[in-house]
């Protein structure tokens, strides 16, 4: 619970204080590795000098009569008084340790030392030349540095010929020389102080950098922030951040998204406005109409005046033609309401094409039996959602039945995925090819002709859609030629069995 509170509360601090608290602990964590690296290595280099001192003066001759007079007035307590020890440096603490742990200290000695088991395993590995360095305490409980070696003396007389001196390893008894370690600790202590400052300067010389990096590479995010707050708040589209093109970090590939985004926001709401205003228009033409003709019946019920058979006949079927165009158009502006983003609200399957143009072909002949529409058709076979693309075939074919003289001919080809429609109608000027596709375009010719202006938009993103593509040309001799070309195959590919897909599908859910 605690550690989730932690995060929670980390979480909830600004990104630029969460770069410099990154920074800071991360330059927190160097400073201390290295802090500690450095005082372990001052640690081990003071060490070594000591020791080397230790065994300098361990390795000093010593007499045997010297060592064999503080063997004998073996005492636990330097005093000047006493026999004259070995060696001469009273600085150190110098002592004679033999095999049951008794230690004689000698008169030079600064004082005495704990033995401990290590120094009585020099004296049974004596003759392996063992020695041992350890840290230890005196009487007093001070640290010093102990460095027990076996005990060699020189002899002259008395053991040998008095015309001899020799070395002599003395048994069960080794030589233990220590050295206050105050010192030594005392510098320690200091390096750690010193270390500790530098480091706490370090991290909160780190956190200040971080933080003032953190705001600087962070101010394109505000701009950014700026930008999206100004957007929300006065729904202006316009807006655009300025990027270096040469620069491809990630600020700048994020302003160039947003740049992008906006844009895209602003395209489709202008056509949003553009299909509302075109819609409008549209519709109040056929709305104007049928108006008219209703309050024409309606005042002739109030009034009492019937209207003559023949008239009222064509004005019913006024009505009727209006209220057909009405649906119509509303069907097509259903279908260019649906977004354009390659998503379909129907499911896609693999459609032998011949039979939806097949389909579409007996529409076609239904409102143009006094054409001739020849066709002719080879499997191909696509994926696509079937009622759009037969809705686009009708779309190209009624185009074609619209413009085709009283007894023309309408030739049909469906071969290697491209659908050829040619008409011999007057044609397209070459000015207009531009604009077939767009909603609510009507040629100058065409506008006293049946049709909203939606038809060649609604074929245009249904093969878009399915990955084709489409297009509109004059034909040699007259006429129009419309192509639509569709990826596929002039066989059908498997399909997966239900059972196996259920599964798959069954799994997939599982494992979300």
């Amino acid at each position: 619970m605690t550690r989730r509170y932690g995060s929670l509360r980390y979480s909830a601090l600004p990104i630029r204080s969460r770069l410099a608290l990154l920074v800071a602990a991360a330059v927190a964590f160097a400073v201390a590795a290295v802090s500690v690296t450095c005082w372990f290595i001052v640690q081990g280099k003071l060490y070594d000098q000591v020791d080397a001192d230790l065994k300098k003066v361990a390795s000093g001759p010593q007499r045997y009569d010297q060592i064999a007079a503080v063997i004998a007035n073996c005492t636990q307590k330097p005093s000047q008084t006493e026999t004259r020890g070995f060696g001469s440096q009273n600085t150190y603490y110098l002592q004679v340790v033999q095999s049951d742990g008794t230690a004689c200290v000698s008169s030079n000695s600064a004082g005495l030392v704990k033995v401990t088991g290590s120094d009585k395993d020099v004296i049974k590995d004596a003759a392996l030349g063992r020695r041992t360095y350890r840290n230890g305490t005196d009487g007093d409980g001070n640290a010093v540095r102990v460095l027990t070696v076996p005990l060699v003396v020189t002899t002259q007389g008395g053991l040998t010929s008095p015309a001899q001196q020799t070395q002599q390893l003395v048994p069960d008894t080794a030589l233990l020389v220590a050295a206050p370690l105050k010192s030594t600790q005392s510098t320690l202590s200091d390096l750690a102080l010193i270390l500790l400052l530098v480091s706490g300067v370090g991290v909160m010389g780190a956190g200040a950098a971080g933080l003032a990096v953190a705001r600087a590479g962070l101010r394109p995010v505000d701009k950014l922030t700026e930008a999206v707050e100004h957007v929300a708040r006065t729904e202006d589209l316009s807006i655009r951040i300025p990027v270096d093109e040469r620069n491809e970090d990630e600020i700048a590939r994020l302003s160039r998204s947003f740049n992008s985004m906006t844009g895209s926001l602003a395209n489709s709401r202008e056509l949003q406005q553009q299909l509302i205003a075109d819609a409008g228009h549209e519709l109040r033409t056929p709305l104007t109409s049928l108006r008219t003709n209703i309050e024409l019946l309606t005042r002739s019920e109030e009034t009492g005046r019937p209207i003559p058979a023949e008239d009222r006949k064509a004005l019913l079927a006024s009505v009727k033609a209006q209220m057909t165009e009405l649906a119509a158009l509303i069907g097509d502006l259903q279908e260019l309401s649906r977004p354009d983003t390659g998503h379909h609200t129907g499911k896609l399957h693999v459609l032998a094409w011949e039979d939806v143009v097949e389909s579409a072909l007996r529409r076609a002949r239904l409102r143009g039996p006094e054409l001739t529409i020849t066709a002719d058709l080879q499997p191909w076979y696509v994926r696509a959602e079937p009622s759009a693309l037969e809705r686009a075939v009708v779309n190209i074919l009624d185009n074609a039945v619209k413009f085709s003289p009283e007894g023309g001919t309408v030739d049909v080809q469906l071969a290697d995925g491209v659908l050829t429609v040619r008409d011999h109608g007057p044609g397209i000027a070459e000015e207009e090819l531009p604009h077939v596709f767009d909603r609510f375009w009507r040629s100058p010719d065409a506008r006293a002709l049946p049709g909203s202006g939606l038809g060649l938009s609604i074929v245009a993103r249904t093969v878009q859609q399915a990955g084709g593509e489409v297009s509109l040309k004059p034909a040699r001799g007259g006429g129009t030629v419309a192509t639509i070309r569709l990826p596929g195959a002039p066989t059908a590919p498997p399909e997966p069995e239900n059972d196996e897909a259920d599964a798959d599908e069954g799994a997939a859910t599982t494992r979300s």
